[in-house]
């Protein structure tokens, strides 16, 4: 049996046109949707959310392109843009009743809530974001030699066939490697969560590299578009960030200051993984958030 987030109820849930997402809800209470990040999936959250559930709903979808979600052709370079994956976030709420909520995100996910937070201020009642810049920033601050770390954001950029190609003909050690060397604590991610991550992203090729194109092109659109307008987020917000600026010489917190005014920029200790590395301290610091 594949495994899920214990207690949480399964729906599939239309979103967009010809686009459902997979969906883990449990818990009852003030909403609060977790985006999982890459090479995940949903479950990446399965001890959080179930520690959230006491006292709030909890909503764990698969991002559109991931896992049991639809994974639509990218015909036009916007199947994947950050405020389409945003627009699902939204709708898959409203669907399930709710109209305003508390939305956190990891890594890619991240992306996509700093996104929803943006483009629908009035929804998003708080944000976090965890061990991501914004997609602008990011490009910005790889550079020279440390720019290495990210060479997968430079495959994935390609134009439609080589990445795909590439990957498709090896694509456990290629999503494999990630779960390897970003996690400080291997145990993190058990054989059978890793097994499901592999799986998920063994059929999601095509949708994955789509997701990373559009972050070296319409996402970066958007995001400069949001920057010459002067809009920032308006909700609380909190950032759990890798201390990444001492290897590669920026300084996070003053680059997540420029896009938020009631931020609270968290250093943590662990890898990557962090949800599934110290979810208490992850569970501290979103319940902070919520009070706020």
């Amino acid at each position: 049996m594949a495994p899920a987030i214990t207690g949480f109820d399964y729906q599939h849930v239309p979103v967009a046109d010809g686009v459902s997402l997979n969906a883990a809800v449990g818990g009852s209470g003030t909403p609060i949707v977790l985006l999982h990040g890459f090479p995940q999936t949903h479950l990446m959250w399965r001890h959080v959310a179930a520690d959230l559930a006491a006292d709030h709903t909890v909503i764990c979808p698969d991002l559109r392109g991931y896992g049991s979600s639809d994974k639509p052709a990218d015909t036009d370079g916007t199947a994947y843009a950050k405020r389409t994956m945003a627009a699902d976030i939204v709708a898959l709420a409203r669907a399930l009743g709710h109209e305003r909520f508390a939305l956190a995100g990891h890594d890619r996910g991240a992306l996509v809530a700093f996104r929803a937070a943006l483009d629908h201020p009035e929804t998003i009642t708080h944000l976090a974001c965890l061990d991501v810049l914004p997609t602008l920033d990011m490009w910005d601050v790889m550079h020279g030699t440390t720019a290495a770390v990210g060479f997968h954001l430079y495959l994935m950029a390609q134009p439609p066939g080589l990445p795909e190609q590439l990957i498709a003909a090896s694509s456990d050690a290629f999503f494999g490697h990630f779960l390897d060397i970003w996690a400080a604590d291997p145990q993190a991610v058990p054989a059978d969560v890793r097994a499901a991550y592999l799986d998920a992203c063994r059929e999601a090729v095509p949708s994955i590299v789509a997701d990373y194109r559009a972050s070296a092109g319409i996402d970066v659109e958007h995001d400069q578009a949001d920057r010459a307008a002067g809009n920032r987020l308006r909700m609380p917000v909190t950032v759990l960030q890798q201390d990444w600026g001492a290897a590669l010489g920026f300084d996070a917190a003053a680059l997540w200051q420029a896009w938020a005014s009631d931020l609270r920029h968290v250093g943590v200790t662990c890898g990557h993984f962090m949800a599934e590395e110290a979810p208490a301290d992850i569970v501290k610091v979103l319940r902070d958030l919520l009070a706020r």
